[in-house]
């Protein structure tokens, strides 16, 4: 694949058109609607006074998420997995890679024995959702946190770090950076990274789907990877400092 057959005009690595809005939802401690391209992901987080039973009495917090698609957040309506009374196999995954990240760069004792939930819902799909949830799910937390901060609920910010992600592929031989829906349901190769802000691994998530791929091909996706995720730590900074809030 040539770096002109993408479908949309980009080059094999750039982003989508991101954006980060803050304040979406009036009532969470820390909202964030991010927007990687047509992929919208609305990120709430909350302060809940409590933590699960295996934390009590152990002075920590926990940070912890849940995600879900909305019905019509595809081209077809999905059945709501409440009303299916379980969760899919791939929403239980997906929201355990959300809460893994998050706590990756978390200082829990730090939190006291609260809990941050974030709830990732999904409002539109088009590749990189759970990407985008994480991303977006960070700047979220980080608004709850300066919360806890103002109001004197803590005396030291647990978030030692920023954490982001995004996906990389690989498409009749060529590496691309953040695949659509169309990319990513025809590529021979499907990873997801997750970094934090000194640029290490939190989390790498990568099969063939097509083709095998060597190693020089997935030395060339971590390097797409981590030019991607510097790009989406600027953008949480940005999104943040326009709430007066500086990391």
């Amino acid at each position: 694949m040539s770096e002109t057959q993408r479908a949309n005009g980009r080059d094999v690595k750039e982003l989508r058109a991101v954006e980060i809005q803050t304040g979406f939802s009036k009532y969470a401690e820390g909202s964030v609607l991010i927007k990687m391209g047509e992929t919208h992901v609305l990120c709430n987080a909350s302060v809940l006074d409590k933590v699960p039973p295996f934390l009590r009495g152990k002075e920590q917090g926990w940070v912890t998420a849940e995600y879900g698609m909305l019905p019509r957040s595809t081209h077809t309506r999905s059945d709501r997995e409440a009303a299916r009374g379980k969760q899919s196999g791939r929403t239980q995954e997906i929201q355990r890679l959300i809460g893994r990240s998050l706590r990756g760069v978390f200082d829990l004792s730090a939190l006291g024995e609260r809990t941050i939930q974030i709830d990732c819902d999904v409002l539109q799909a088009d590749g990189g959702t759970r990407c985008a949830s994480i991303t977006g799910a960070w700047v979220a937390a980080a608004l709850a946190v300066n919360r806890l901060l103002e109001n004197d609920l803590i005396t030291t910010n647990p978030i030692i770090d920023q954490v982001a992600a995004v996906s990389v592929g690989m498409i009749a031989g060529q590496a691309l950076l953040d695949l659509d829906y169309v990319e990513d349901s025809g590529c021979d190769a499907d990873v997801n990274i997750v970094m934090n802000g000194a640029m290490h691994f939190v989390e790498v998530q990568g099969t063939s789907e097509g083709r095998c791929f060597d190693r020089s091909e997935l030395n060339t996706l971590l390097d797409y990877a981590q030019q991607g995720v510097g790009q989406l730590l600027l953008l949480q900074k940005q999104a943040l400092a326009n709430e007066g809030v500086h990391y």
